[in-house]
């Protein structure tokens, strides 16, 4: 079977953006891999950083357990992540490990800096997936088959200068919402902290209105997840768009993303 494997910062953060382009691909035959490279550890004001990152490590196995993916634990603490080769070779290894086809991960502009070190560390790591003379941490052997990186919508549909962006695909997660709630429900320790550190005033209801508005964006959708799709150079032999191939319908591109790329600058 073909397999994806989702790399973002935090425990939480694949069920507000990415859970449900997993269990669309899930449903479709594919492994389906899960790893926050952060432990989570800052995300309380009720216990201490041992507590909360012991605590956090089990809501993301859980929440793994019910999107049926294969867990792996987190590398370093909150704000802690760097674009390091220490992590650099965990990562890969995690990439060489999972031989996914797909890796999806943050936008490379976030609105903070573990997710954008996230980004740089899964696409590099995707990158070396075939490179033998790379040694990982622990060292795997490296693997030929194409991967393509898709790059998930940013928190708050915007960088971090304040510029919306656009997604080049949308995919309808609108069967699977249901399910990706329950996931993102398994991290019960993130409703105080959410609505105490970002005033989300529920953590449940914040990602269906993210969903939402994405779905809106779509034109098409009623919860949808946006993508946009890293440059095949270095990664695979063509331009080639697995998640559209593999999700059809449900992937709708957005054509009007695609022209604006081929403008010069």
């Amino acid at each position: 079977m073909p397999s994806v494997l989702a790399l973002f910062a935090h425990p939480d953060d694949i069920e507000f953006v990415a859970a449900g382009t997993l269990l669309l691909l899930r449903e479709r035959g594919w492994d389906i891999h899960y790893m926050n490279l952060c432990s989570g550890h800052g995300g309380s004001v009720q216990m201490n950083g041992v507590e909360t990152a012991a605590k956090r490590l089990e809501e993301g196995k859980a929440a793994a357990r019910i999107l049926g993916a294969t867990f792996y634990p987190p590398i370093c603490g909150d704000l802690e992540l760097t674009y390091d080769p220490k992590y650099l070779r965990q990562v890969a290894a995690v990439v060489r490990q999972a031989q996914p086809s797909i890796v999806l991960t943050h936008s490379p502009s976030d609105y903070m800096e573990d997710h954008m070190a996230t980004s740089r560390l899964a696409a590099t790591a995707a990158f070396a997936h075939c490179i033998p003379n790379y040694q990982t941490d622990p060292p795997l052997e490296a693997y030929l088959h194409d991967v393509t990186v898709y790059h998930a919508m940013p928190h708050g549909l915007r960088d971090p200068l304040r510029q919306k962006l656009m997604a080049g695909a949308y995919v309808d997660t609108t069967t699977v919402h249901a399910h990706k709630r329950e996931a993102l429900a398994a991290h019960e320790s993130q409703k105080h902290w959410l609505d105490v550190s970002q005033g989300m005033d529920s953590y449940l209801i914040s990602m269906d209105q993210s969903s939402r508005a994405i779905g809106r964006l779509s034109g098409q959708f009623e919860f949808a997840e946006g993508w946009r799709r890293h440059l095949h150079l270095g990664f695979s032999a063509k331009d080639i768009d697995p998640l559209k191939d593999a999700l059809g319908k449900l992937c709708l591109i957005n054509e009007a993303y695609e022209a604006e790329k081929e403008r010069a600058v």
